[in-house]
């Protein structure tokens, strides 16, 4: 994501300096001049002709980090030993831990939590293995897990690499739901192994949340997964993306007094998050969407080498419309963009229908800036946090997970995901809802609950609820 324009950030800057070379004075100044403000400074340790310091610097931007560490490096009898900013510091060790809900101080607790006590639990789960829910961590633990092959806007970049984004899912998971979610980042992109090794790690979790698994593997893994398990398997990058995106268009729709029915929506970036937005679209009563990608629009009767397009050619586009975005967006009422920057032009919005909705999603740089759509369009989002109206997965799965645990769901239907979005959309009252304001805060407190409740009440009408929560 990129940073705000006004953001201002801290870096520590770990410098060695040659005593005989090089004053603080001298360094002060140039960080001074390349725009950094010296708020701190420590001495981590010093020698006879060395000292090794600490310099904590206030910047306004990252292009100011890097113009002050190229400053540094320049200086003779300046070392540059490291660069730390918050975002690294935050991830110091990770960013998540395990802790105890008991203190162990006595062999009586010992024997309790442990052997020779533990044993009695044992065997109750035993001889009636849905007792795992209340008397294990399965209750509420849900399993985040990626192969690292499609991260963020990073694309393959590994396991490892992966781990901080799912560490940070994990503490959302928490913080909005009270949900306890354990990162696990998988070292193969074979999807039989990724199936297997989700099936044999599952009786720990009460469900499953993929993230970040290219397409088109992750279409197969999630649909085995949830064919072959019996707890609900969720891919965020699709359906969470739908349920927010869907919740936004609820409250668009309701600015610009259209109904969805109506409406030509031009989809644009065809992939698992685009799939997912078309069925619920589908699902919700959109009846009119065409989907283009690389090849333009996606028109039935071709045959296409990617299989999902293939349905999805059967399954949207009825006026059979055959051209590139600028040629199908004519018309439009509301154009999706869940592909890459600046493929939507201005002079493609004027050729919309009155009142566009532009949902540009694309990160960290959208279909369209909305510097460029405003006086345009009459409803902008983005999935920018510096923008107003962000399309954010947050919105979704920590209280949707929050309520398939509650109820014990064995599967999460589109009925449940159609329940979300409205539940999302519901947040926004008549009264407050405007053009910059169509969805909720991600920091809105009551999202995560009216998510929660929704979902328990559709898991229960869909027949997939286990158990009926008091409250």
């Amino acid at each position: 994501m990129a940073m705000p324009a006004a953001a201002s950030t801290n870096i520590v800057l770990r410098l060695e300096i040659d005593k005989a070379k090089m004053t603080f004075g001298q360094i002060a100044t140039a960080i001074g001049d390349a725009g950094g403000d010296i708020v701190a400074v420590d001495l981590n340790r010093t020698g006879k002709t060395t000292a090794v310091r600490d310099i904590t610097v206030n910047i306004l931007d990252t292009l100011s980090k890097e113009k002050i560490v190229t400053v540094l490096q320049n200086l003779d009898g300046v070392k540059v030993l490291q660069v730390s900013d918050q975002t690294f510091l935050a991830h110091l060790g990770g960013k998540i831990e395990v802790t105890p809900k008991l203190a162990i101080k006595t062999r009586d607790d010992l024997s309790r939590v442990y052997t020779p006590g533990v044993a009695s639990v044992c065997m109750a789960i035993h001889e009636e293995p849905s007792r795992a829910y209340s008397l294990t961590i399965k209750r509420n633990t849900v399993a985040v897990i990626s192969d690292g092959s499609a991260v963020l806007g990073l694309g393959n970049i590994g396991p490892e690499a992966a781990m901080p984004v799912m560490e940070g899912k994990a503490m959302l998971f928490k913080q909005l739901a009270g949900v306890d979610a354990f990162p696990i980042c998988l070292d193969t992109q074979d999807t039989e192994e990724i199936i297997r090794t989700i099936k044999l790690i599952a009786p720990a979790f009460g469900g499953i949340n993929l993230e970040d698994i290219s397409s088109p593997r992750c279409f197969e893994i999630e649909r085995r997964l949830i064919e072959e398990l019996d707890i609900p398997v969720f891919h965020d990058d699709q359906h969470g993306t739908a349920v927010v995106l869907l919740a936004g268009i609820f409250n668009a729709l309701k600015l610009v007094g259209k109904r969805l029915e109506d409406c030509k929506i031009v989809l644009c970036g065809v992939g698992a998050a685009g799939i997912a937005c078309t069925k619920i679209l589908l699902a919700a009563g959109a009846t009119n969407i065409v989907g283009v990608d690389r090849e333009g629009a996606l028109v039935r009767g071709t045959t296409y080498t990617h299989e999902a397009w293939n349905w999805y050619a059967e399954h949207t586009n009825p006026g059979l419309e055959q051209g590139t975005l600028s040629d199908v967006i004519a018309g439009a009422d509301i154009f999706i963009g869940v592909s890459g920057p600046g493929v939507l032009k201005p002079a493609d919005v004027r050729k919309m229908a009155h009142d566009p909705i532009v949902f540009a999603m694309a990160n960290p740089t959208p279909e369209i800036a909305p510097e460029e759509a405003e006086g345009i369009v009459r409803v902008m989002a983005t999935g920018r946090s510096d923008y107003p109206n962000q399309i954010n997965n947050v919105l979704c799965f920590p209280g949707l997970f929050r309520g398939v645990l509650d109820c014990r769901a064995s599967r999460i239907t589109e009925e449940m995901k159609l329940a979300a979005a409205r539940a999302i959309a519901s947040v926004i009252s008549d009264d407050e809802l405007n053009e910059s304001y169509i969805i909720p805060s991600v920091f809105n407190q009551s999202v995560a609950d009216k998510v929660r409740e929704a979902v328990i009440q559709a898991a229960i009408a869909s027949g997939v609820a286990r158990r009926r929560p008091s409250s």
